[in-house]
């Protein structure tokens, strides 16, 4: 599968059965529709609303940034903001194939999930170990 940003072939990230796309040259993530949610149960954070579904439901954000193609479909993505303060803009495919997240995206949405979660003690480092070995977030 190839980036929808940079258009370089993705590597396959395994993390607890749940296989994402990640493009080592952009450092986005592709998540096929209900990755996301697995994601974020796999480190014991709420869900909220960020299954591919109830994504589609947000009203479209309009922003100067270029559509982006599907990854899967080839269709035209819709830019949509998830999270709160601030709000992460990501592209979700209208047929409800998955999700892109821009490099650095992904941690913004875990760390807003973890500031709302009740999570068990040792969440916060697995979360910064998952995020720094996977996706590279950088502090």
């Amino acid at each position: 599968m190839n980036c929808p940003v940079c258009k370089e072939p993705m590597i396959v990230v395994e993390h607890e059965k749940i296989e994402l796309d990640y493009c080592t040259t952009c450092l986005g993530v592709w998540f096929d529709a209900g990755e996301l949610a697995l994601l974020l149960e796999s480190l014991d954070l709420d869900v909220g609303e960020f299954n591919v579904s109830d994504i589609l439901t947000l009203p479209e954000k309009r922003i100067a940034e270029k559509k982006r193609r599907c990854p899967v479909c080839g269709k035209k993505m819709r830019k949509a903001a998830i999270g709160h303060q601030p709000e992460v803009v990501i592209d979700v495919c209208p047929r409800g194939e998955g999700v892109w997240f821009d490099g650095g995206e992904v941690g913004q949405v875990i760390k807003q999930r973890l500031d709302k979660s009740s999570a068990e003690p040792g969440a916060p480092d697995r979360v910064v170990n998952f995020l720094g070995e996977v996706f590279q977030a950088r502090e």
